[in-house]
């Protein structure tokens, strides 16, 4: 609020004064216009969307003093929340009741003890927003412990690489050797044949020869006796030494393959290098010419919302881009608007790894605009007679059904049409907010 409010020591919360004068902007919009204050006359005939927005500061300067529209004001509230009103009444606050509707309920139905109420609810959120920067800084401070294991897994697929590598030298030189054992085995059975020849034909033409001959017998059966010997070690050691190395590809290969799994599990790699979206007809920037859903149901406006929809795995985040620049620097340049937003969607795709796609309305340009797009960040134009909410509504609804989509505008007609596609609407201002912190 603009002042503090009757038995108030200081002005109400944002969140508070917001939630006040939007229910106030609805009331004023639904009452008679004999019935309507003086001061409020021109706000009541604005468009329902803007109402709230652009009369905030009148609407909450008649709260404070108008007792009447006050009531009336509390009268919607109780009609939509009679249960929380009633115990606010009896002095006693609903254990899982919202602070910030808790507050505005206070301060407009004005039971006992409202004032403190109100501080409790400015205490409450206070604590969320501290709790908030602790979450941050547990997520920087894992952000840190996860490159440092993706280095460590790197390295280790570079330590087992190198060991498949031995292994594959090693078992080409064991197979080598294995084909040398094999002839020289072919060499020895070639040569005990020779040897039976031989030992044939001496017998022929020996038979009933001296002992002498016997004798030149017995060593060439030896002889032969030791070549099967020789043969039958070498089978042996071949036939060994092939299951050793089998075993030993096996296990490597295995832990090549489970090290793999995990890396690409852990890196949570795309399997497709083409996305949906980039089957959408748009307008595609030029290169530049010179150098230049969540735990919980929160509310559309709730702070922690983009955070929690950013933490979804392979969500698909589509941002109204002038949408966006115009609400928070739209004093800009329609050029400096697109840098200053492409840079933090530019380092909020690193920190988030989430797939991004920022559209701004092309139907009204002269020809292609020279954009340099962050990496992780595609940028659309919309094509020659069609408008960006059009080209948004058409990168939703060609997404596979079940598939996490967040869309940031600040137009309600837009957050309403995609919201009934299955996408979750986001404020402009949380967008604009996260990039402040990035």
């Amino acid at each position: 609020m603009s002042s503090a409010g009757e038995g108030l020591s200081r002005p109400l919360p944002e969140p508070v004064r917001a939630h006040v004068v939007e229910l106030a902007a609805q009331v004023l919009g639904a009452m008679p216009a004999a019935n309507v204050p003086p001061p409020l006359r021109g706000i009541a005939r604005f468009d329902p969307r803007k109402r709230a927005r652009l009369g905030s500061a009148p609407i909450a300067a008649q709260l404070e003093n108008d007792k009447e529209f006050r009531e009336l004001v509390a009268e919607a509230l109780t009609a939509a929340w009679p249960e929380l009103v009633a115990a606010l009444a009896e002095e006693t606050v609903p254990p899982a009741a919202e602070p910030v509707l808790v507050a505005a309920a206070a301060y407009l139905t004005r039971p006992p003890g409202w004032a403190g109420l109100v501080e409790q609810a400015r205490t409450d959120l206070e604590e969320a927003a501290a709790l908030g920067n602790q979450r941050e800084q547990a997520e920087t401070r894992l952000r840190e412990q996860l490159a440092a294991q993706r280095t460590a897994a790197k390295e280790e697929v570079d330590r087992v690489r190198e060991q498949l590598r031995a292994a594959r030298a090693e078992n080409a030189d064991l197979r080598r050797k294995l084909h040398d054992a094999r002839e020289r085995a072919k060499a020895a059975e070639l040569r005990a044949q020779e040897l039976d020849d031989v030992t044939a034909d001496v017998r022929n033409r020996i038979a009933g020869a001296s002992a002498a001959a016997e004798t030149e017998i017995r060593k060439l059966r030896e002889r032969l006796a030791e070549a099967e010997r020789q043969v039958e070690a070498s089978r042996r050691a071949a036939r060994e030494g092939r299951s050793v190395e089998d075993a030993r590809i096996r296990v490597l290969m295995d832990a090549l393959e489970d090290a793999a799994k995990g890396l690409r599990k852990e890196l949570a790699l795309p399997t497709t290098i083409s996305r949906p979206a980039d089957y959408v007809t748009q307008v595609t920037p030029g290169p530049p010419s010179v150098r230049a859903v969540p735990a919980r149901a929160l509310a559309d406006d709730d702070p922690q919302l983009l955070d929690q929809l950013l933490a979804i795995p392979n969500l698909h985040l589509i941002i109204d881009g002038y949408n966006v620049t115009k609400t928070g620097y739209g004093s800009l340049t329609l050029a400096d608007q697109r840098t200053r937003l492409l840079t933090g969607l530019g380092g909020l795709a690193v920190q988030a790894r989430v797939e991004i796609t920022c559209v701004f309305d092309g139907a009204e340009l002269d020809g292609p605009v020279q954009v340099s797009a962050p990496r992780g960040v595609r940028v659309a134009f919309s094509a020659p007679g069609q408008i960006a909410d059009d080209l948004i509504r058409q990168l939703v609804r060609i997404e596979p059904a079940g598939r996490a989509i967040a869309v940031v505008s600040a137009d309600r007609e837009v957050a309403e049409s995609v919201r009934r596609m299955g996408a979750r609407p986001v404020p402009a201002t949380l967008l604009l907010r996260r990039l402040g912190r990035t």
